[in-house]
């Protein structure tokens, strides 16, 4: 049995856009205590849900590091360095609430207890002894999220277009991070 939202976008898809605004304005008044997650929402929520839950301990984790490493940097090239990690720390948190965000969005709850935080996450909290290993470290920790972002944008495909914005954006940020990275070692040679 069709839903009136996959007749409509298949009417859609065939030719013109075409919609029934009486039908569209009684899908909006059913079930408002959702919010955003209209009739139209294709996606497993749970899997989504839990999927952002991840990305969410990931974000932490990598502010928890950077932070660490912004404190801790010392050598000849510090100052440059940290406010790199400090810069970055900034943005990762800045993905973490976007994250958080949309998974009340979504109608879930952001797990932000640190029992398991690292489990959770994708990348490891590695504290590195030097300035050359911190890099490093953060260096692999953003090659880690660029595919583990890449993984999500791709299960999503078309099903959650807000969400695969969002990590798509993400991503972005996550590359320049890596190339940022790359220059820093450069230095080093």
């Amino acid at each position: 049995m069709q839903t009136a939202a996959k007749k409509e976008q298949q009417a859609s898809s065939a030719g013109a856009f075409v919609t029934d605004v009486k039908m569209l304005r009684e899908r909006a008044r059913k079930h408002i205590e959702q919010g955003a997650v209209t009739e139209g929402y294709e996606a497993d929520r749970k899997v989504v849900i839990n999927m952002l839950n991840d990305a969410l301990a990931t974000e932490i984790v990598c502010v928890l590091r950077y932070k660490r490493h912004y404190f801790m940097a010392e050598g000849i090239n510090a100052e440059s360095v940290a406010a790199e990690f400090a810069q970055h720390a900034t943005e990762e948190q800045g993905h973490a609430d976007l994250i958080a965000e949309r998974i009340v969005q979504l109608g879930g709850e952001p797990n932000l207890s640190p029992d398991g935080l690292s489990s959770r996450a994708h990348s490891e909290y590695v504290e590195g002894s030097t300035l050359v290993d911190m890099i490093k470290e953060d260096l692999v920790a953003e090659r880690i999220a660029i595919d583990s972002y890449k993984e999500m944008i791709s299960y999503i495909g078309t099903t959650d277009p807000t969400t695969r914005r969002m990590l798509e954006g993400i991503l972005a940020v996550e590359e320049e991070h890596a190339d940022d990275l790359v220059s820093l070692l450069g230095g080093f040679k």
